[in-house]
């Protein structure tokens, strides 16, 4: 509601721009929709249908028990729940409504900023742990800790309050968290606090990642119990040189604008140390390597005590990377294995690793060392031992090692647009297929992989959460409330014509795709953008096409393409945007529309539009400008306009420092080329968006102004992220709205 309220000054500005009417407001107010904008309001209010369904399942330690997390169908706050196996029945735990009451959930400027890097729009419990012992569960609401007994459901509160990143000791009798920039550790019996660290200020953090790290390393913690609960590794960061900037809330001019450090590419970073510390306290010993020539600390594992604390550092060009053995005796390191790239290292987000094997004398490592990510058993020392998934093998993630049964598990298929469950022996030799059925399939195992809960989301609009026993057996289900999919869309998924050929995923109205009209009626054509690393778009998961579907049963076809520089291909695939984000990734997808048009000739290549976020926003903009003999229009939302004013981590990853590859950051910046624009371009971001700054647009806008060239621009209040249901029904109004003008 507080949402609603403050955007109704922009709407009656932006009704100028759009043609958007107040009889569209008033019908929309009262419930009286037309059939398209009915069936975006389900899609927003159930979040694709996703609402009511679990989330971030555990197993407990004996395997008996399923804890997670499930709202109500459209309803975003997330309640805890227990699925017992032997009984097959399920219990709720815990609503946030009995901690607070009347009350509403109330989030701190920095937990905000975590859950904005996180990409978390829920509420509630929106994320919990289950004690080592499988006994206790903990949960946080409103920057207060809650630890909960399975056995009678009793609640304690902990002391304090504006807890952030709250975690158990591996003993379950201890808590540690971050509050303040210092971390801490809360004695369950006792319930007493004792704070670790000291000398926090403005710049000076412990405990905490910084943003970097939790933006694109994929890494959130910041701090690691010991195997033994009797000490922890923390990260102190040093922002001192890191260059602040400020956010206002325009609507609120009243209010003093918020500061955040926040490291362009070609300036300073955090300064990042590890230090190890006793659990009572006392003087910090700090870890040792070269922090100048690998500034980047990727990954820290301490999981086993018969395994030693690891280390991941990066030098800053993510091209050198070392895997370090600590001594936490004296915080002395000694490299187990050195990798290198003359483009760049990717991180492996989907595991972690290095996961150590019982006896700590071998363990576990994925590396595209040989061209494609692939899995690694690895001595102590660090010498290979044999490559366990083939080259030809798309591997997508690790997710446990059962030796019982001398397995590995891994996500993958040898389809790109789809996930698997495959089994691979420790031993070496082909692996298995668990699953089948085109779709995504993932997995949360139990500590011994005795058993785990099986997820799916099919091409067809199938879910499920199926509990597995290592037999393969099936030992029941989690239950899902959310509403089931109206229909699933028309979508086509294909491999293009041409070398190379991409993935490529195309719909249709319904109608034309239902009746089989094929190529008496030519449609306009809307792409449907990223093209840009890190992420895949077209997936074999029906959920991800009900927005194309919406907007091709306005009378258009929607197409997305996978080109060169996307994940999933291989090394050398991806590589080829390096020093340049715009060029190859264009031509893609450009070859891409036309190759598609020889398929489905109902495609009007003369009245093309592009439409993205971020990314995708970004590459909406350059092909509107670049390619007028394309794009007869673009809509770009919270495009990244110059790479310079874009995060070091990212940026440089694909382009290199600014100072030592100047053309690299000119040929992609988008201002280049903004007095070459010709067609109609629609420019949309939040003005409080505190990852791709709402300055990206305005230089733009800056840059178009002065050339002479008119845009339209619709300014939001908001993030990155676009949840709240109305708020998005509103944006994509005004982009059809648009494309009805521009194309039709």
């Amino acid at each position: 509601m507080r949402m609603l309220n403050r955007l109704r000054p922009f709407v009656a500005v932006l009704s100028l721009l759009t043609g958007y009417t107040a009889d569209t407001h008033a019908a929309a107010s009262t419930g009286k929709l037309d059939p398209n904008l009915a069936y975006f309001r389900d899609l927003a209010e159930t979040r694709n249908y996703t609402l009511g369904q679990p989330v971030s399942p555990k197993i407990t330690p004996d395997g008996r028990s399923v804890i997670f997390l499930r709202g109500g169908a459209r309803d975003p706050v997330l309640r805890l729940y227990e699925y017992d196996v032997a009984s097959r029945a399920e219990r709720e735990l815990l609503t946030p409504q009995q901690l607070l009451g009347t009350g509403e959930e109330q989030l701190s400027a920095e937990e905000k900023a975590r859950r904005e890097r996180q990409r978390q729009s829920l509420r509630g419990f929106t994320t919990f742990e289950l004690s080592h012992d499988g006994a206790r569960l903990l949960v946080t609401l409103s920057g207060r800790l809650y630890v909960i007994e399975r056995a009678n459901l009793k609640v304690t509160p902990l002391p304090g309050e504006g807890w952030i990143d709250p975690r158990f000791s591996p003993d379950s009798r201890f808590v540690a968290a971050a509050r303040n920039n210092e971390l801490h550790v809360i004695d369950l019996a006792a319930g007493s606090v004792r704070t670790l660290t000291s000398g926090a200020s403005s710049t000076r953090s412990h405990g905490v990642a910084e943003f970097v790290a939790q933006e694109e390393m994929g890494r959130n913690e910041g701090y690691w119990w010991s195997p033994d609960s009797e000490s922890l590794v923390y990260q102190e960061n040093d922002e001192t040189a890191v260059e602040t900037r400020y956010i206002a809330d325009p609507l609120h001019p009243e209010t003093a604008p918020q500061a955040f450090r926040y490291p362009r590419a070609g300036t300073a970073n955090a300064k990042v140390r590890l230090g190890l510390i006793a659990r009572t306290g006392g003087a910090t010993r700090w870890i040792e390597w070269d922090r100048e020539a690998f500034p980047y600390v990727a990954r820290v594992r301490w999981e086993k005590a018969d395994a030693p604390l690891t280390v991941l550092v990066q030098n800053r060009a993510q091209q050198e990377q070392v895997l370090l053995a600590v001594n936490p005796a004296d915080g002395t390191t000694r490299p187990l294995l050195r990798e290198t790239d003359s483009a760049w290292l990717n991180l492996d987000d989907e595991a972690e690793t290095p996961l150590w094997l019982a006896g700590g004398t071998q363990f576990l490592w994925t590396t595209e060392r040989g061209g494609t990510w692939q899995v690694e058993l690895r001595n102590a020392d660090g010498t290979l031992v044999r490559t366990l998934t083939p080259a030809d093998f798309r591997y997508r993630g690790l997710l446990a090692a059962d030796e019982e049964a001398g397995q590995i598990y891994v996500k993958g298929s040898a389809d790109p647009v789809e996930i698997q469950l495959w089994r691979f022996p420790l031993a070496g030799g082909p692996g298995k297929a668990l699953t089948e059925g085109r779709g995504h399939h993932a997995a949360e195992f139990a500590k011994d992989a005795s058993v785990h809960l099986h997820s799916f989301q099919t091409f067809e609009g199938r879910t499920g959460w199926k509990l597995v026993a290592r037999d393969g057996t099936t030992r029941g289900s989690l239950t899902s409330v959310a509403e089931a999919l109206p229909r699933t869309p028309t979508t086509v998924l294909l491999r293009t014509a041409g070398t190379p050929a991409f993935d490529a995923a195309v719909t249709r109205p319904r109608e034309l795709a239902e009746r089989g009209k094929r190529g008496k009626t030519k449609y306009p054509v809307i792409l449907y953008v990223y093209a840009g690393p890190t992420a895949k778009r077209v997936n074999a998961v029906a959920r991800d096409y009900l927005l194309d579907q919406w907007m091709a049963d306005q009378g258009y076809i929607v197409a997305r393409i996978d080109g060169r520089g996307t994940p999933w291909h291989g090394r050398d695939w991806e590589r080829l945007v390096r020093g340049n984000f715009i060029d190859v990734a264009l031509a893609d997808q450009v070859a891409g529309l036309q190759a598609l048009a020889s398929a489905f000739p109902e495609m009007d290549l003369k009245r093309v539009g592009v439409t993205g976020w971020s990314f995708g926003g970004y590459f909406a903009a350059m092909a509107t400008i670049r390619r007028p003999d394309v794009f007869r229009s673009g809509v770009a939302g919270a495009p990244v306009i110059t790479w310079e004013n874009y995060d070091t981590h990212y940026t440089e990853r694909y382009l290199g420092l600014p100072q030592e590859a100047p053309d690299a950051y000119r040929v992609s910046n988008v201002t280049t080329y903004a007095a070459q624009l010709e067609r109609p371009l629609l420019l949309i971001h939040g003005l409080t968006d505190d990852n791709v700054y709402a300055q990206h647009t305005l230089q733009l806008c800056d840059a178009l102004y002065l050339a002479g060239k008119p845009y339209e621009f619709m300014p939001m209040l908001g993030t990155h992220m676009i949840s709240d249901p109305l708020v998005r029904l509103r944006q994509q109004q005004r982009i059809m709205e648009f494309f009805q003008r521009t194309l039709r």
